[in-house]
């Protein structure tokens, strides 16, 4: 059973910086893809970055990218999301998620296992 554990959410200003981090268990996540997404309130998930499986590569979207970095610690069974120059639109709650079942997962439903989301909430 793999489960997945974020922190490092809270409440800041425009312009600060977070780090999420999110414990994977039960499995090596070098061998997973893995994922960051966020979820506004009333809004469909977002996927944030996407961690190829078995490689450093990683994909970003256009709406965070240059501003938050994903990355992975393979020795602590760890990903990171380093958020810089945070906005009131990146209100939300963050997810973390894995699956091996596909090496680039673009879609929530690719994702097989997901953490329980931490709160980022930026006051302008």
């Amino acid at each position: 059973q793999v489960q997945l554990v974020e922190s490092g959410g809270g409440l800041v200003q425009a312009g600060d910086s977070l780090r999420l981090s999110c414990v994977v268990s039960g499995r090596s996540i070098s061998s997973y893809a893995m994922g960051w997404f966020r979820q506004a309130p009333g809004k469909e998930h977002e996927i944030l970055a996407i961690l190829v499986k078995g490689e450093s590569t990683i994909h970003y979207m256009n709406s965070v990218k240059g501003r938050f970095t994903a990355s992975r610690e393979n020795a602590k069974n760890t990903v990171y999301l380093q958020m810089n120059s945070l906005k009131p639109e990146d209100t939300a709650t963050y997810y973390c998620a894995a699956t091996n079942r596909f090496m680039m997962p673009t879609i929530r439903t690719q994702y097989d296992y997901w953490g329980q989301g931490t709160q980022v909430t930026v006051s302008s």
